[in-house]
């Protein structure tokens, strides 16, 4: 055996960087996706939940024998179920039915404790943001557990530069825009920023779904997104990162989700759908020989009841 400490976690990051093929602006620039589908849970999320517990056991916000709890519309409380799988640590999660039930059955089935918050029909709002947010703190207050406060926490920022330093690597460089869509904003923020630094010059687009555009200055509305579009403008949100805002509806994203698993092979999420939506407007304005940046946030096995 080559590496016989290893664990799962050592497996989290280094994602491929693949180029779309057939969904192809007409202006001749080329769109890449960060296939992090590839990361153990099939989620981008693995990189900032082993971050925020990782962070904390280095300065005693967790200690050996401790527990963790969280709010979650499911990737992070997935990738949060398989680190604290790995490192021991019960976790207690408080969801939503609003999610996909793929999501929710993950998570218990890598142990975590589930609490649920209903939705209004199904669909994610600020309202049930915030229901999730005092759920979770009342846990967190009561049991003496580490909250890792995803809205908040800023320790996951390291994880997304280091996917921002993986993009440099695997474009040598040759990156014009990067577009990501926006939940607790840390991956746009953190990815972004991380770019810029090598390249002040990177155009820097944020996703937020047509129905709920708070982060344009528009009025919060219902979507069905899952994992992006808070219905509020949320802490970690620095409007000075995104040099423009695109606004995607929710048929618009999950309609270019199947095009992208119809035409590409490529089963991702509506995030992911909006994302190339988003990368598709950037290349279109940018033209022959750019090449544009976008994010597979996770597969679409999450989602199949969904479809």
């Amino acid at each position: 055996m080559k590496h016989p400490d290893r664990t799962i976690l050592d497996l989290i990051g280094s994602t491929s960087l693949l180029a779309l093929q057939r969904i192809a602006p007409a202006s001749g620039a080329r769109i890449l996706l960060k296939l992090e589908s590839e990361n153990p849970t099939g989620s981008m999320k693995d990189r900032m939940a082993l971050a925020m517990v990782e962070a904390a056991e280095a300065d005693g916000r967790l200690k050996p024998g401790g527990s963790v709890v969280e709010y979650t519309g499911g990737s992070t409380g997935v990738s949060l179920s398989l680190v604290c799988a790995v490192k021991g640590y019960p976790l207690h999660i408080v969801t939503s039915d609003a999610f996909a039930r793929e999501k929710l059955e993950h998570m218990k089935m890598l142990g975590a404790e589930l609490q649920i918050i209903p939705s209004e029909s199904g669909r994610m709002t600020a309202k049930l943001t915030r229901d999730m947010i005092e759920a979770a703190r009342v846990v967190a207050a009561e049991t003496g557990s580490f909250w890792t406060d995803q809205m908040k926490n800023r320790d996951q920022m390291a994880a997304y530069q280091g996917m921002a330093d993986e993009i440099w690597a695997q474009t040598s460089g040759r990156i014009d825009g990067f577009v990501q869509s926006v939940g607790t904003a840390a991956s746009l923020r953190g990815t972004g920023q991380a770019l810029r630094r090598h390249n002040p010059a990177i155009t820097i687009a944020a996703v937020e779904p047509a129905e709920s555009p708070v982060l344009s200055g528009g009025e919060t509305g219902a979507h069905r997104i899952d994992g992006i579009g808070a219905g509020y403008v949320v802490p970690l949100w620095d409007k000075n990162v995104a040099d423009r805002i695109e606004l995607v509806s929710t048929e618009e994203a999950a309609a270019m989700a199947s095009r992208l698993a119809r035409e590409e092979g490529l089963f991702g999420g509506t995030s992911t759908g909006a994302n190339v939506v988003a990368a598709l407007r950037l290349a279109e304005q940018f033209g022959s020989g750019a090449t544009i940046v976008s994010v597979m946030c996770d597969t679409g096995m999450k989602y199949l009841s969904k479809h």
